[in-house]
């Protein structure tokens, strides 16, 4: 593994342990030649994937790209980070178990959007506004509108 800060090729792993409900392994790593000191994780990829945007355009799949959007979502929620890396792992395996290769973007958003709101509502909310590319408060009114239960009039 390279050394993020000087490039050295020989880095040497210091502690290995499970992370993510054993889904992945975490490195604790060190650089003889800086003494930097960084982290690695090992996660099993059961296929590579393809994002199918809206446009049609192709790209490959980042996990990271996923988790940073996720991130942003649930920021400054009650929601632990152990708890939004199971979540992205969940979301991953579910992916790669479909069966294909190439998802469309509209699948992904939606898989994720299912996910957050059995988790954290506001957090749902946060993740469908950028998703469903909401354009003035109105759109948010409706969204929200459309969670809160039917109540009968009293």
């Amino acid at each position: 593994m390279r050394c993020p800060f000087c490039g050295n090729v020989d880095t040497q792993v210091k502690d290995s342990r499970p992370a993510e409900d054993n889904v992945a392994i975490r490195r604790r790593r060190f650089c003889p030649a800086c003494g930097g000191r960084f982290t690695t994780y090992e996660r099993v990829q059961l296929r590579d994937l393809v994002v199918i945007k809206s446009s049609g355009r192709r790209e490959d799949f980042d996990r990271d790209k996923l988790a940073r959007s996720i991130r942003i979502a649930m920021q400054k929620r009650p929601v632990e980070a152990e708890r939004l890396d199971q979540l992205i792992s969940g979301i991953v395996r579910r992916l790669e178990s479909i069966g294909e290769t190439d998802i469309s973007s509209k699948v992904i958003g939606e898989i994720v959007m299912e996910t957050l709101a059995r988790i954290d509502t506001v957090g749902y909310v946060r993740f469908a506004s950028v998703y469903k590319n909401f354009q003035a408060a109105d759109d948010f009114d409706r969204f929200v509108s459309e969670l809160r239960p039917n109540t009968p009039d009293e």
